[in-house]
């Protein structure tokens, strides 16, 4: 059945309660979502200004949740850049920290690769593998020049 015209108030507001329900979103990820279907961007800043008021949205809550999912693959400038694509704020990403970074960076290179990198050329591609990954240089300096032996 094809749609006649925009969502009214109502519909729209249920709309974005459905994808609320399913996971946490950003302001500007929503937005971005109800955008074809409202009224007005007029009616639709008013209805994401009313849910922020409700505290059904929160850029704070999926800052929190995107960090945690991300967290386990990613390193922090991974995240920040990812926050920052889905429009958090500047002060909701500068709040990410690389606490724990050369942890999570060992179990992720642990995951990848079963034993240590054997050769200059092996250490390079597990350097650039982390570097993809977000991870800061002084970390995988600091985990790579641990692991390396080149007698091996």
């Amino acid at each position: 059945m094809a749609k006649d015209g925009p969502d009214t108030a109502v519909a729209l507001r249920a709309r974005a309660l459905r994808l609320l329900a399913r996971r946490e979103h950003s302001r500007a990820e929503l937005a971005r979502k109800l955008a074809p279907g409202a009224e007005s961007p007029a009616a639709l800043a008013e209805l994401l200004d009313s849910l922020e008021q409700k505290r059904q949205l929160s850029d704070a809550r999926y800052a929190e949740a995107r960090v945690r999912q991300l967290s386990r693959k990613y390193g922090a400038a991974r995240i920040r850049q990812d926050l920052k694509a889905n429009g958090v704020g500047g002060d909701l990403i500068d709040g990410v920290s690389g606490e724990g970074e050369l942890e999570r960076a060992r179990a992720i290179l642990d995951r990848k690769y079963r034993s240590p990198a054997a050769t200059r050329e092996e250490r390079a591609k597990r350097m650039r593998f982390l570097q993809s990954r977000g991870f800061a240089s002084d970390v995988i300096f600091r985990l790579l020049s641990s692991r390396f032996d080149p007698a091996r």
